[in-house]
């Protein structure tokens, strides 16, 4: 990721309406923010529609930054709270879509990792890889998401409270019992 102060600066451009500006930010950040709503929802088309929504907030909330923590912070914290809106409205409308009860091949392609060669080790660390990412959708909400921040984003137990609106020794009480019920569920997995 990109420093912070090309970020605020970039922000800052933005907030004069420089629509480039805009465009560097989305193409810097949209992977992990695709990535961040991918591992709490589980769905790639899902997570690219959230992602927009995101973009969208940040572009219409432009006027009202302030450099008050680093601009990943802010977006992690957007992020956050779409994801927490996206699981509000499908608790409103509990209907299920055939993508959610069935995974689709195309986003098993897209996330895939092809680092190995054998095929039978690739179908074993696929079959892990969804095993772990279905742990870590069953988690609590705020474990969830400290969880990704930690693993899998690299913010600081600083930010991650930002993002949360907590403490840091919350954060770390979050993390723990977020370790612990995911050794639980993947006792045996590996």
């Amino acid at each position: 990721m990109a420093s912070n102060d090309t970020d605020l600066a970039l922000m800052t451009r933005v907030k004069e309406g420089d629509e480039d500006a805009f465009r560097e930010l989305i193409e810097r950040y949209q992977r992990p923010v695709i990535n961040m709503i991918y591992r709490s929802i589980g769905d790639a088309w899902e997570a690219e529609d959230l992602a927009q929504r995101v973009f969208l907030q940040v572009f219409r909330s432009a006027g009202r930054y302030q450099a008050t923590a680093k601009f990943t912070t802010w977006l992690f914290t957007i992020t956050h709270n779409t994801i927490r809106n996206e699981y509000r409205r499908r608790s409103r409308h509990a209907l299920q879509s055939l993508d959610e009860l069935t995974e689709t091949e195309e986003s098993e392609k897209q996330f895939a990792d092809a680092r190995t060669a054998d095929p039978a080790q690739e179908v074993v660390e696929r079959e892990l890889q969804e095993k772990i990412q279905a742990a870590i959708q069953e988690l609590p909400e705020a474990q969830r998401t400290a969880v990704i921040l930690c693993r899998f984003e690299g913010l600081p137990y600083e930010e991650i409270a930002t993002v949360l609106d907590s403490t840091v020794p919350a954060v770390k009480s979050l993390l723990h019992r977020a370790r612990e019920t995911l050794k639980e569920k993947l006792r045996g997995c590996y």
